[in-house]
């Protein structure tokens, strides 16, 4: 990083960073024994389980910014692989909603735990103070985006 550059120049590379951040996050978790299946069944576990109220594949679709029938292929592949289960909506019998099974649970805590170690692995010659800085920052950066997208 650039100690000189300006807060223009600096605003101007967010979005080139953030992309750079998902492409070395997500090979971080492949070198890990993950592959490009899990990172997406990581990506719906993670709609669903963040989800204010229900969550159907309508709302998954709605949430990744996809196509319904590419949203219910991916949920699809959750189910199959005992990661999602559909349920009666509680507010309308008749509606179908997402729910994460026992196995989607794990899973979700074993893409938690190797982000951690890769955040820690990254950022293994920041001060603590910074790093906690960096995280607190995110954490609030990705909260206050939900109330823009």
């Amino acid at each position: 990083m650039d100690p000189n550059k300006t807060p223009d120049a600096l605003l101007d590379d967010v979005g080139a960073a953030f992309s750079r951040l998902r492409r070395r996050t997500n090979q971080a978790l492949t070198d890990h024994g993950m592959t490009k299946r899990d990172l997406t069944r990581n990506l719906i576990i993670n709609v669903v389980d963040e989800a204010d109220g229900e969550m159907t594949v309508g709302a998954v679709a709605d949430q990744l910014n996809v196509d319904p029938s590419v949203a219910s292929r991916m949920v699809t592949d959750c189910i199959d692989s005992g990661y999602l289960q559909r349920a009666a909506s509680a507010a309308d019998g008749r509606r179908t909603v997402l729910r994460l099974a026992p196995a989607g649970v794990e899973l979700r805590d074993r893409f938690s735990r190797l982000q951690r170690e890769t955040f820690e692995q990254i950022t293994s010659a920041w001060t603590d103070a910074d790093r906690l800085e960096l995280a607190r920052l995110l954490t609030r950066y990705a909260d206050d985006s939900g109330r823009h997208a």
